[in-house]
């Protein structure tokens, strides 16, 4: 009996049969999978404007806190206007009780915009300087619906990609889906 190689793996084969992985940009480390209360996943933080239109996302690992991204994702957010450049900022921004942080108030304060974010049961009571508008925290489910038909695409409420950036590549594609149809009612 002749052998053409002398592994049966055949050529260019490793021992082991394990590949190394290839390098992504923007990949981090753990493809934005952990553990979280509901089990091992990803957490899509979204922003969308007040007619539940999706305007930017972000992925990080299941365990990782809304407040830790808040930046990250309104960084994300360019509105074409007809002139002048893209406003990125939103007039008033309503959140759950996760961004209820002195951080984030700060930050919404210093650049101008109004916060709709009840407050905590450990933070201090309303003092009167600062009023929690009900009526615009009421819209927030308009937030709340975009994000259940966005976990109505199969592919985004069953992450099947390994990596994070394809991740984040589908859940922009859902986004791109909810325009066209938006554009075409």
């Amino acid at each position: 009996m002749r052998r053409r190689h002398r592994h049966p793996g055949g050529p260019g084969r490793r021992r082991g049969g394990v590949r190394p992985e290839k390098k992504v940009d923007d990949e981090p480390g753990d493809h934005a999978l952990g553990r979280s209360r509901g089990g091992y996943g990803t957490k899509v933080h979204l922003v969308s404007d007040g007619r539940g239109v999706p305007l930017a996302a972000v992925v990080t690992p299941g365990q990782r806190h809304e407040s830790t991204q808040f930046e990250a994702v309104l960084g994300r957010v360019r509105l074409r206007g007809r002139r002048g450049r893209p406003r990125c900022r939103p007039v008033l921004l309503a959140g759950d009780k996760g961004y209820s942080y002195p951080r984030i108030r700060r930050w919404l304060a210093r650049h101008g915009v109004k916060a709709v974010i009840p407050r905590r049961k450990d933070q201090s009571p309303d003092d009167g300087r600062v009023r929690f508008d009900e009526q615009m925290y009421r819209r927030r489910s308009v937030v709340e619906q975009c994000v259940g038909w966005l976990k109505e695409c199969r592919a985004v409420a069953t992450r099947f990609d390994k990596l994070a950036v394809n991740y984040l590549a589908t859940v922009q594609w859902a986004m791109v889906q909810r325009y066209l149809r938006l554009l075409t009612a």
